[in-house]
């Protein structure tokens, strides 16, 4: 089942996890990839617009949707448990330099979202990890201005290529999962050693 919303949005965000939770009942697994980024360009020549909706999308947006999960999976309010899998970014550690500081800041909140939230609800049967992509073939690159920004990026990897979304994914599935079950709070780099 397919829900349109906007996560910035806390009343589309409450109405979605509705949606989904009527149809199916608890909410299992929340993987919360949503995220913007805009053009490269240097710091100084950011714009407060551009800053606003980026931690919107990434951060907020987030921040909502982790809510909505929490209230739905604690098992202090009647929940069964669950997984979450926030996607972060090797940026949050490179920090986009010349590029997407702006974006990379909000990974970095990102990473402190899930340590924290991880701690807080370990107790409710809630599990909170994060998957730092690196530089990944998507759209992502294109939106930034630069749609060949892999193979210019590629020779800077230890391993001399950009990641597949497919090998990202095998890290989300394997955190969602009850292979997982002992692991909270970790943020697993999946940047070909970046």
């Amino acid at each position: 089942m397919a829900v349109a919303a906007d996560v910035r949005d806390e009343g589309q965000v409450a109405t979605m996890f509705g949606a989904v939770t009527d149809r199916f009942g608890a909410i299992d697994v929340l993987v919360n990839n949503a995220g913007v980024l805009h053009h490269q360009m240097r710091f100084a020549e950011m714009g407060v617009d551009r800053w606003h909706e980026v931690f919107a999308v990434n951060v907020i947006g987030t921040m909502l949707c982790a809510r909505e999960a929490v209230r739905s999976m604690s098992t202090e309010r009647g929940g069964d448990g669950g997984a979450i899998v926030n996607v972060s970014s090797a940026a949050a550690t490179l920090g986009s330099p010349g590029e997407y500081i702006d974006y990379a800041a909000t990974k970095g909140a990102i990473d402190t979202l899930t340590i924290g939230l991880a701690k807080e609800v370990a107790t409710e049967g809630i599990r909170v990890n994060a998957v730092r992509p690196g530089v990944i073939e998507t759209d992502i690159h294109a939106a930034g201005g630069e749609p060949d920004r892999v193979a210019r990026v590629a020779p800077s990897v230890p391993m001399q290529r950009g990641g597949m979304p497919e090998e990202v994914a095998e890290v989300i599935m394997w955190l969602a999962s009850p292979a997982a079950s002992y692991v909270t709070g970790a943020l697993v780099d999946c940047s070909g050693g970046r």
